[in-house]
Order: structure tokens, then sequence, then C-alpha cells
């Protein structure tokens, strides 16, 4: 390759695999007994304003100031469902398993309790694990939970895949 020139990288089989059981299930028909639900989660930092903004003027816009307040970060839990329209965001002080787990015991309880399989779209951080629910909950409640929901990976470098 010459200096200067950009090629693609090579896509292994993971990715295409991943790729196309993503791809497939967004494909699929709705059918809200066997719900797709999109998972996501990001922290963000929490500012505030030191000073109160000068108001507008005739012919000068509002003024802020440059100089904010440190609030701390906090954690979004992103779940949507595209094709029925449906979203949620729950805020959590930090992104452990333990938020995690009772994401998915609030999602198979409240927001879905009469749906029979909800399969997830997934990254592919290391809270995104089923046995990492035996952490927050006896057996049996982790058995009740694993068993409605099912877990599909995007490929690495594929965070576009995942609508939430």
């Amino acid at each position: 390759m010459n200096k200067g020139e950009w090629r693609i990288p090579e896509v292994s089989g993971e990715f295409v695999a991943r790729l196309e059981d993503v791809l497939d299930l967004y494909h699929e028909v709705y059918a809200p007994d066997h719900s797709v639900v999109c998972f996501d989660e990001t922290s963000r930092q929490l500012a505030a304003d030191k000073r109160p903004s000068i108001g507008p003027k005739p012919s000068r816009a509002q003024r802020y100031d440059y100089e904010s307040k440190w609030n701390g970060r906090r954690n979004l839990f992103m779940l949507c469902e595209p094709k029925a329209g449906w979203r949620h965001v729950e805020v959590s002080e930090r992104r452990t398993a333990l938020n995690l787990a009772h994401q998915m015991r609030w999602l198979v309880d409240e927001a879905y309790p009469h749906t029979e399989t909800m399969r997830l779209v997934l990254g592919n951080l290391n809270t995104h694990k089923l046995g990492l629910l035996y952490d927050a909950f006896d057996p049996a409640e982790v058995r009740r939970i694993a068993k409605r929901l099912e877990f599909h990976y995007i490929p690495v470098h594929g965070s576009w895949l995942n609508m939430a």
C-alpha cells in the first residue's frame, strides 16, 4: 500500500455472523409476544452554569458564560423497541452488573410482563452477561428472568447496529 492510500480492513466471520443475526431480528415482522428490544448505556457529565446567563436584547443573542460547575457523572440505560415505537431511559449513579441486573428484571416484570420472549440487542460490555444476574438475585429468580431473555450481540466495532 502506498503512502496516503486507504483500504477497507478485512471483515471477520464473527463480525458477519453477528451482523446477520441482528439484521435478521430487525427484518422480522413485528410480533408483540417476541419483542426485539435494543439496549445500550452511556455515561454523561453533569454540569451546571457557574453564573446565570445574560438575557437577550434587541439585536443581541442571549449570552452564556464558558465556565461550568462539575456535578459528577451519571449512567443512562437506554431501552427501545423500534417497531413498537417504545423507548425508556433510566438513570443510575454507576454502570455495574447489579444495575444491569435490576434493569433486566424491570424489563421482564414491568415493561413487558405479558411478553413471552424478549430478544435483546446488546453491545459487548463486560456486564452484558446473564451469569452476572447471579450477583444480584437468588438462582430461582435468575432462572425466571433468563427464561424470558435472549441476548443478541452486535459485532465488535458495530455499535451503529444497535438502535438504542
